[in-house]
């Protein structure tokens, strides 16, 4: 059955084309904290079509693009050529860990006000005055 799924659906892990691809011409990179593998082209080959190095990433379950730590995102994304396995990296004080998108969920969040928050809306603060033309 999972054969199934992984030749029909391409957001749970990988396709098997993407496993196959991974089989004959990946090299595992390293993994990260939420068991996402990350791979580039074996030996390091700069694709011709791409004009630079392949790279490429393998969830552990749902594919979910926010799932990619800072670190590796960088390196996917071709802003650093060290893999985050071979340098000790620390997130900036500014970058958040993750968190999971919540839309559509009930934990999502809906500000004061929102028809699908509390139900009750916040009193006005009384600043507001209705225009009235004149005359």
């Amino acid at each position: 059955m999972s054969y199934i799924v992984r030749f029909f659906t391409w957001w749970n892990k990988a396709t098997l084309s993407t496993g196959l691809w991974t089989l004959l011409y990946g090299e595992r990179v390293g993994e990260d904290e939420f068991g996402n593998v990350y791979y580039r082209r074996r030996g390091g080959k700069i694709d011709e079509a791409l004009g630079f190095e392949r790279r490429w990433v393998i969830y552990n379950g749902y594919c979910e693009g926010s799932a990619t730590p800072t670190g590796w995102y960088g390196w996917l994304h071709h802003t650093v050529d060290t893999p985050p396995t071979e340098e000790s990296y620390t997130p900036k004080p500014w970058q958040l860990p993750y968190k999971p998108n919540l839309t559509g969920t009930p934990q999502a969040y809906r500000p004061p006000g929102s028809q699908l928050s509390t139900g009750e809306r916040p009193p006005a603060g009384g600043d507001y005055v209705a225009w009235r033309p004149e005359g």
